[in-house]
Parts: structure tokens; C-alpha cells; sequence
């Protein structure tokens, strides 16, 4: 809580010189009466000093104007109660209360496609955690570049290349469908067929050597590519700031392999590059046949990058199970001293169907992002007809996102289109349709609600609940960023929307003959539509106006 953080720092330094550098955090009170709860003092409570740090810590509780009450249990958990009144006059502060006291530069790696393959349903974690995690940074106060990072050079396009010269395809006619079908038959071709094999593997030896027909060719199948890439993420609201890929720093290598092996950082094992690192397994560099691997190539971005831009961290948004890889290079960026920036590897889970496997067409491919759009959409519309094409997109946008989001990154789930386009359970369709009667409630209100304050007296229990909720804001979007997990936020937006939703229910808020009652829920209506467009940018969702 940036707004109480006077009073943590009172009390780190209370902790500072009682018992050495210790931090305070704060986490939700267990108790229904109590907002927060600070548990540091627990492990402490057989200390020697415990009872003086208890008298310090009450009197520097005691004189912060946010806190109400406070308890200090037997077993010294502390319970704070936020002064409503207090806190709410600040409610419109929020986002300069989340913005973080010493700003960073921050890459994000994310979206990872392939040239010859679309976009499938395997890369919509990587791009929703990537969008959240830009957003909820950027909001903190970071510099943010967002790099979609393409797989767009060596053995899989030598493959492509090769595979139209054999079947004497015209590459001037080529369309991305082609592209799709070409792609996994010469992958299959180059396993099974030596002379295919060899024919690929002399063709990506030129394009190493940057021969001007190969290039030719490649730059062709990239374009076809990019278009059909660019076109998906524009249906799904995703853009970027680089464009980079492993062709563009392909001219690095040689000079970084010759520097990392004249500092005896790397070595020669039988024709392949390997780390000097004791590690295990061994980390290998390059190939015994001089090829690069996605290591290589990764550890001349980060040199690349940090040629362009002062970077202080980097965070790498890719699956699970390439843990080992990152493991390796954040190892390697280590050992050879490649700088002492950060470098995250923020791992996540699959998308399974229903039965659990990893989610695929009938015909057992990988299915297309574009296809999953549109087949949410197509369910959008039935289930509301009468939507506008433009609110269609949003909310099916707001399906494949929410829902994704939703869920602790780590952790697999199964894609349920019938659940996820509910109206009534946790799901992107709810809380867009609490933002949208919150914002009808106040337009139907005529009443100019930025002049209203608060009585307090007259809050019920619905209306304190609501606040209450709203009072953790800065907690979760903290949670969330402090462990790049953005399904604290998507819980917390389901969390407000049912609050706000119980509010409305209760009675006709418009109809009650009680004029500051009604003034109170409008004004605390006016927070919710707030806070839940702020959750939804965090989330990378935009909101709508009509359902």
C-alpha cells in the first residue's frame, strides 16, 4: 500500500535497529472487521526486545491519520482498520499512489512466432501475460518495450526454402496457407530424406553467408509471414514496439563466440562450442557442425539489446517447459559477464481441451489463434445478436483474455468456450456487464457525481463492503507485480464486480426516497467504473459500452 508507506517505513526502521534490516508487508486481515494485517512481528514474538518493539510500533500506528483502529493479537498479529472517510477522498489519486519510488527500464520478450507458421492457440498465454505485464509495469511508473522476438532465420526457413526449390513451387505466388502446409512437410522431409537433409542443410549455410538468392527468398517468406501475423494480433488488440528476430543479430555471433572463447569462457568439445561453467547437463554454445542453437542466438539478442537501449531488466513471457534453456541462459549471461542486468524467466502453463491434453484441431494440429477468435465470437453473437460488430470484438477479446488471465500462470487449464462466455460466473462477459450497469446507473442518474462526498453515516453494509474491496487495490496490483502474476488482478476485478453487483441489488438506487443513501451509492459507483476500467488496462481489456 504506496499511501501507507510512510507508515511501513516508520516501522522498518523501528525493526532496523531492534533486530537488523527486516521488511514490512502488508497482506489482507484475516479478520472481516480489519483491512490489512502485518505479520513480521510473529516469528519475533520470543525476542527479547518484542515488548518494546510492540510499544513502538503502537505509537507509530497510533498517529497515522489513514488508520482508524488497530489490534496487536497475543501472537502479535497486527490488524489495521483504513479509515474510510480518509481513504476515500483520495480514491482519485490511485494511479499515482501505484507508481514505484525508483523506476526501471523493462524488456519484454513475448509472442515468439515462427516465419511459415501462424499464430496458434499456443501462443495466447505468452501474448496476454505479455500485454498484462507491459501495462501493469508501465502504470508502476517503468519504461516498458515490448519485443514479439520472431523465430525468423536458420534450419527451419533452409527447410522451407529448400522444399519449394525440390517441388519447384513459384515463390512469387505464395500465400501464407501455402506457407502453413509447407512447413510441417518439410520438417517431416528433412527427418526422414538424407538428400533433403543435405540440400537444407547447404542451403542454410548460405543463408549464413548471406547469399543474395537465398536472401532473396527468405525476405519473401518473411514478409508473407509478418502480414499474416500482424493481421491476427490487429484482430486481437496486441501490438508491439520491436519487431526484432534472430536474423537481425545473426552478424554478432562469430565475434561473440571468438571473444567468450579467447577470455576461456567457451571451448571446442569434438566441433561444438561449449560453456566452461561446471554445470549439468553441459551447456552447449553451438553444434558440432558450426550451427547455431536458440541459446546462441539468444545470448547475442541480449548483446544486441544492450547496444540499443539501456535495459535493467528483461523478463522472458515463455512456457514451461522451457525452463531448462532459461535456466542455462540466465546462467550463461551470468558467467560471462555479460552486465548485471536482470533477467526473469516467467514461465507459464498449457492450454488444455476438455480432456486435458494441450488444445488442437480435430486433425490433431494446433489450432490457429484467428480460428479461436472467431469462434468465440461467433458464440458472442449468439448469445446477443443484436451487438454491434465493433462491442463483438471487445468482448471476445475480453473472453480470451479474461479467461486466460484468470488463471495462476503457472498452472495449466481447460479451454471451455461455453463456461468462459457465461454471464453469471467468473468470466470476462461478468465484470464487462457490471462495468456497463454501473456506467448506465450513473448516466441514467443525471446527477453530477464528481460534486458528491461521501456521508458516512449513512454507508450500509453493501456500500462498505464495496469500499472496502476498493481500499485493496494498491495491495493487488503490488501482488501482481512484484511476481509478474496478473491473476491476482483478474481476481480481484471478479472479486469488485460482485461487490458492486450486491450493491446494485439490494435496492433501486435511483428510486430511494433517501437522498444522501442515494448520493452514496452513485458516488461509490462512480469509484467502481474507476477502478474496474483501471483492472481492465492492467489485464490489457478494454472496456465497453453496451451490452
Amino acid at each position: 500500500m504506496y499511501q501507507l508507506l510512510n507508515l511501513i517505513n516508520n516501522l522498518e526502521n523501528v525493526l532496523g535497529k531492534t533486530v537488523g534490516v527486516e521488511s514490512i508487508s502488508l497482506r489482507i486481515s484475516n479478520n472481516p472487521k480489519f483491512d490489512f494485517q502485518i505479520n513480521n512481528l510473529v516469528k519475533l514474538q520470543n525476542h527479547k526486545h518484542i515488548k518494546d518493539i510492540e510499544s513502538s510500533f503502537s505509537e507509530i500506528i497510533d498517529n497515522e491519520a489513514l488508520i482508524k483502529s488497530f489490534e496487536i493479537t497475543d501472537t502479535y498479529f497486527i490488524n489495521l482498520e483504513i479509515d474510510i472517510e480518509k481513504f476515500s477522498n483520495s480514491f482519485d489519486k490511485i494511479k499515482k499512489y501505484i507508481k514505484v519510488r525508483h523506476p526501471k527500464t523493462v524488456l519484454i520478450d513475448y509472442g515468439g512466432p515462427n516465419i511459415g507458421k501462424p499464430l496458434h492457440v499456443g501462443h495466447l498465454r505468452s501474448l496476454n501475460i505479455g500485454k498484462s505485464l507491459y501495462r501493469i509495469y508501465s502504470l508502476a511508473g517503468h519504461s516498458v518495450i515490448s519485443d514479439i522476438h520472431m523465430g525468423d532465420w536458420g534450419m527451419p526457413i533452409a527447410q522451407i526454402i529448400t522444399y519449394i526449390e525440390e517441388k519447384q513451387i513459384d515463390i512469387e505466388n505464395i500465400n501464407i496457407d501455402d506457407l502453413e502446409k509447407i512447413y510441417p512437410e518439410a520438417s517431416k522431409l528433412y527427418l526422414k530424406d538424407d538428400e533433403f537433409k543435405d540440400l537444407a542443410q547447404a542451403n542454410n549455410k548460405r543463408l549464413n553467408e548471406n547469399n543474395s538468392k537465398i536472401l532473396k527468398k527468405w525476405k519473401k517468406l518473411k514478409n508473407i509471414s509478418i502480414k499474416s501475423i500482424k493481421e491476427t494480433l490487429d484482430a486481437l488488440n496486441h501490438r508491439f514496439d520491436l519487431w526484432m528476430g534472430e536474423s537481425d543479430v545473426n552478424h554478432l555471433i562469430p565475434e561473440m563466440i571468438q571473444k567468450l572463447e579467447s577470455e576461456g569462457k567457451i571451448s571446442l568439445d569434438d566441433g561444438a562450442y561449449i560453456s566452461n561453467l561446471v554445470s549439468e547437463p553441459k551447456i552447449l554454445i553451438t553444434k558440432s557442425d558450426g550451427s547455431y542453437l536458440y541459446l546462441t542466438t539468444d545470448l547475442a539478442t541480449v548483446l544486441n539489446r544492450l547496444k540499443q537501449n539501456k535495459i535493467d531488466k528483461t523478463l522472458y513471457i515463455v512456457d514451461k517447459r522451457q525452463n531448462l534453456h532459461f535456466e542455462q541462459l540466465i546462467k550463461s549471461l551470468n558467467y560471462f559477464d555479460f552486465g548485471d542486468e536482470e533477467y526473469h524467466h516467467i514461465a507459464f502453463g498449457t492450454i488444455n481441451d476438455s480432456n486435458g491434453n494441450p488444445y488442437k484441431t480435430r486433425e490433431g494440429d494446433a489450432k490457429k489463434l484467428i480460428n479461436l477468435f472467431k469462434e468465440t465470437s461467433l458464440q458472442i453473437k449468439k448469445i446477443n445478436s443484436d451487438l454491434d460488430d465493433g462491442t463483438n470484438k471487445l468482448l471476445a477479446n475480453t473472453v480470451l483474455t479474461f479467461s486466460d488471465l484468470k488463471t495462476n500462470r503457472m498452472t495449466d487449464y481447460k479451454f471451455d468456450l461455453n463456461k468462459f462466455t457465461n454471464t453469471s460466473g467468473k468470466t470476462g462477459i461478468y465484470v464487462q456487464y457490471a462495468f456497463v450497469r454501473a456506467k448506465k446507473l450513473l448516466n441514467g442518474s443525471s446527477i453530477n457525481t464528481s460534486k458528491i462526498n461521501l456521508n458516512i453515516a449513512d454507508l450500509d453494509e453493501s456500500d462498505l463492503s464495496l469500499i472496502r474491496g476498493m481500499i485493496k487495490f494498491e495491495y493487488y496490483f503490488n501482488l501482481a507485480l512484484e511476481n509478474n502474476e496478473p491473476h491476482h488482478l483478474a481476481d480481484y476485478l471478479y472479486e469488485l464486480s460482485n461487490l458492486f453487483n450486491s450493491m446494485y441489488q439490494n435496492q433501486n438506487i435511483l428510486e430511494n426516497k433517501k437522498e444522501t443513501v442515494k448520493f452514496n451509492k452513485l458516488k461509490i459507483s462512480e469509484f467502481f467504473i474507476s477502478y474496474s476500467a483501471l483492472l481492465m488496462e492492467c489485464l490489457g481489456i478494454e472496456p465497453v459500452e453496451k451490452m
